[in-house]
């Protein structure tokens, strides 16, 4: 059994942490267990209208996320990787199944502190492509990229407290509910009480 000590260990951390890229170097393809994520792009934009319109999607979810600023979707794919992008305020990709391509929703990156190497996580997918586990397929991906990829060191969820099937996605992908109950600004006229949740 070999040990790493002193100096040549600290070496060592400081050459891998520098071949890990900055979230928001790149928009990734990332592809497992059946599905993949990546660049939203226009022909998705039908699907995308199905998932904006629902209300069922969005009644557990922030009334602010970016989509939700257009009526028509092909507006919001057309700025997802404009100034959102750019600014690393968000990077939204796709969710689609392997077979058939189809669009399943979104996955979210947001609330970049790079001080810290710390990300919030999120998503939303079509009411059809519910109970299938496409969510926690996601998240797995998400989370193996952020930590596998990338400089990130800190992954953090917020959850209402009413949404237990999200809370099922997180406990499978091994996030730990750090508070609970906790008032939020989700952009309702009452603050949100949600559960707060790392990995």
């Amino acid at each position: 059994m070999t040990h790493c000590l002193g100096y040549y260990c600290f070496h060592q951390l400081i050459e891998v942490a520098s071949e890990m890229k900055k979230l928001f170097s790149e928009i990734p393809t990332l592809e497992g267990n059946g599905i993949t994520l990546g660049p939203v792009i226009e022909s998705d934009a039908p699907a995308l209208q199905e998932l904006m319109d629902n209300e069922n999607v969005y009644r557990y979810l922030p009334t602010f996320l970016f989509e939700k600023r257009f009526e028509d979707a092909r507006d919001a794919v057309n700025q997802f990787y404009g100034e959102l992008f750019e600014s690393n305020e968000s990077l939204i990709l796709g969710i689609r199944e392997v077979g058939d391509g189809s669009f399943c929703g979104l996955a979210e990156f947001y609330g970049l502190r790079d001080d810290v190497h710390k990300i919030s996580i999120g998503y939303r997918l079509r009411e059809s492509c519910w109970g299938h586990g496409v969510a926690t397929r996601a998240v797995a991906l998400m989370v193996g990229y952020l930590y596998g990829q990338t400089d990130i060191e800190i992954i953090t969820a917020s959850t209402m407290v009413e949404n237990y099937a999200s809370a099922r996605v997180l406990e499978k992908n091994d996030f730990i509910r750090t508070a609970r109950g906790v008032e939020e600004d989700w952009g309702f006229e009452l603050p949100t009480i949600a559960d707060k949740w790392f990995c």
